[in-house]
């Protein structure tokens, strides 16, 4: 067993070795419909085989199929979905709401995600048109096939199969409080204002337990498997390496490098030979079928190899 030099809540070290047992609860769950899009923020999320449910489940994408991304359309960053019962309605600035039904598709199509291809479903001429009058170029709304889902790469999964919608690669995304908490920290050292989680995109926060145990900045990038109550099972795979969209003012849909700027100067990953990561891609292991909450306790061990 390790052990390691935590602190107390008051911020004082404690002069004490305690075991690498971490206790940590749910702070926040955020599920983002339409990739690229906003997230939602929910009080409780059932949790699928593919990550929370309606997570990356439509893609944008333009006439011949790529998918879109804030990365080269921040405005995207304004598209806000609300989820509804039978349907789901997506607002912007200037936009009448688009409402989206839950139950409908039209036409099968293919489309491309980081150079693979997958399978949807057309959404239809009215949606196509809303994208494209909003972004000011060709696209088309897309739904993700589920009899083809998308599979997480074995080599980081150490070969459990895990499948995907239109995530990036991995279904869930983990980060801990503790972690913005720092970041921000650094940013008013600078003389800029701190930034909220929504610029990291997490599926799951972690935040400190109540009975008092404190997460360090980036312990996530540390834990073998998560316990959430005695149900689910997840397991932090791969630090997810981060491209310009936390750059993207969420709230303006305007673009900045200071975000970038400052991750680069201590989140240089030797594990992805240097690539600024901030969080951990999980995969499940357990708990399809059970509805994750805020609050919710979870538990963990250090993965130290």
């Amino acid at each position: 067993m390790s052990y390691v030099l935590r602190e107390s809540p008051a911020g004082m070290a404690l002069d004490m070795n305690l075991p690498d047992d971490v206790t940590a609860q749910v702070s926040g769950l955020f599920v983002y419909p339409v990739k690229s899009c906003a997230g939602v923020q929910a009080a409780q999320s059932l949790l699928t085989e593919t990550g929370l449910e309606f997570d990356r489940a439509w893609m944008v994408v333009d006439g011949r199929g790529n998918f879109l991304t804030q990365r080269e359309l921040p405005r995207m960053a304004l598209v806000q979905p609300q989820l509804k019962t039978a349907d789901m309605v997506l607002r912007a600035p200037g936009m009448l709401a688009l409402h989206v039904a839950l139950d409908r598709v039209e036409a099968a199509t293919r489309v491309r995600l980081w150079g693979q291809e997958a399978r949807g479903f057309d959404m239809g001429p009215l949606a196509a048109q809303w994208f494209t009058d909003f972004l000011g170029t060709p696209a088309r709304l897309v739904r993700f096939d589920p009899d083809h889902p998308r599979r997480s790469s074995l080599d980081w999964t150490g070969g459990i199969e895990a499948l995907n919608q239109f995530n990036d690669g991995f279904p869930l995304l983990v980060i801990s409080q503790a972690s913005l908490d720092q970041f921000n920290e650094k940013r008013l050292a600078q003389g800029l204002a701190a930034v909220g989680m929504a610029r990291f995109r997490p599926n799951i926060v972690l935040g400190d337990a109540a009975g008092g145990f404190v997460l360090l900045p980036h312990d996530e990038d540390r834990l073998d498997l998560l316990h959430i109550d005695t149900a689910v099972r997840l397991k932090p795979v791969k630090p997810c390496p981060r491209c310009p969209i936390p750059n993207v003012d969420p709230a303006t849909g305007l673009s900045s490098p200071e975000v970038g700027d400052l991750l680069q100067s201590y989140r240089q990953d030797p594990r992805l030979k240097g690539a600024v990561t901030f969080g951990m891609n999980a995969i499940v292991l357990q708990g399809v079928g059970q509805v994750l909450k805020v609050g919710q306790p979870v538990s963990a061990s250090y993965g130290f190899e």
